[in-house]
């Protein structure tokens, strides 16, 4: 796993006093991929920015699941605001598309191990394999407590 990738996970999971320009610059959801199949990097451009959750993304959610790779696997770095008697945190989550080569399956699955041991503080993981796998229903019926999601009912 890539230092860069620790530093995203970081500044994600660490909450400071934060000026209202700073906080719209934090990192709501962002993609990683097993460079050659070697080492997890951050993909430039594939990120969700909370500064962009209501101004040109109505929502987050669905617009990250319109990120993900239709024919490959990543990881992803997703910070959720569940509705429960908890604090916000974040989940990451495996793609792995139905449509990717067993070989890019294979190896995303098996570096899952990896990716916790650097992502200490995760609260959910989430292995997802269809659109089916990320619509709130499905994504909040795995999480305890849960009544809404990204301000949602469900």
């Amino acid at each position: 796993v890539a230092d860069e990738v620790c530093r995203i996970f970081y500044d994600m999971r660490v909450r400071k006093c934060s000026t209202p320009e700073e906080i719209k610059k934090r990192t709501k959801a962002v993609i990683f991929l097993s460079q050659c199949r070697q080492k997890v990097h951050h993909v430039e451009g594939k990120e969700v920015l909370v500064g962009d959750v209501g101004v040109t993304i109505s929502e987050p959610f669905k617009h990250f699941v319109g990120m993900l790779p239709e024919k490959d696997c990543c990881y992803v770095l997703y910070d959720a605001s569940f509705e429960t008697k908890e604090s916000r945190r974040i989940d990451v989550f495996l793609w792995a598309s139905e449509l990717a080569p067993l070989k890019s399956k294979m190896i995303y699955t098996s570096s899952k191990d990896a990716i916790k041991k650097k992502f200490q503080g995760i609260k959910h993981e989430w292995q997802t394999n269809g659109p089916e796998d990320l619509n709130r229903a499905c994504t909040a019926e795995n999480g305890s407590l849960i009544v809404a999601f990204e301000g949602c009912p469900v």
